[in-house]
């Protein structure tokens, strides 16, 4: 699984965000998917994933184990729609996250966390990085001397 660090949430704005710079008045982000960069002004509320938790009945658990936990039991899948009916959002998250608080964590939450966890999956965050077949180190391949001058006299 890919670090949640750089991803961000930017209340108001659809989607999430992938960090590029700070600024002195806020901070620049662009979307997971590409696209066109946006501006977050100090005033907005930005959410960085990797800092989030979900109210469990054993206290708060780190989102980004939640995200890990349900990425390998449903093997980097897509999870079922956040806008699908909220029985069966209710019934598939208590299946992903059977330890959750459902005193504290309600239906729009469930919600914004499949889509979420649905766009990082579109966007590869599950899937994992190449695996190097060679642990020695690759040797730059020798640079080609030029052909010697010939003289001018030849």
């Amino acid at each position: 699984m890919n670090d949640l660090k750089h991803v961000l949430a930017i209340a108001g704005r659809p989607g999430l965000f992938q960090l590029v710079a700070s600024t002195r008045t806020g901070l620049v982000a662009e979307p997971l998917g590409g696209g066109a960069r946006v501006s977050a002004s100090a005033r907005q509320q930005v959410h960085v994933l990797d800092e989030m938790a979900l109210y469990t009945v054993e206290g708060e658990r780190p989102l980004r184990e939640v995200f890990a936990a349900v990425g390998a039991a449903l093997n980097g899948q897509e999870a079922v729609a956040h806008n699908a009916d909220s029985a069966v959002v209710t019934a598939a998250f208590a299946k992903l996250v059977p330890d959750y608080d459902d005193s504290r964590v309600y239906v729009s939450d469930m919600r914004k966390f499949f889509q979420w966890y649905n766009a990082l999956v579109r966007y590869q965050f599950f899937a994992d990085a190449p695996a190097v077949a060679n642990d020695e180190p690759k040797a730059k391949p020798a640079k080609k001397k030029a052909a010697p001058k010939a003289a001018d006299g030849e």
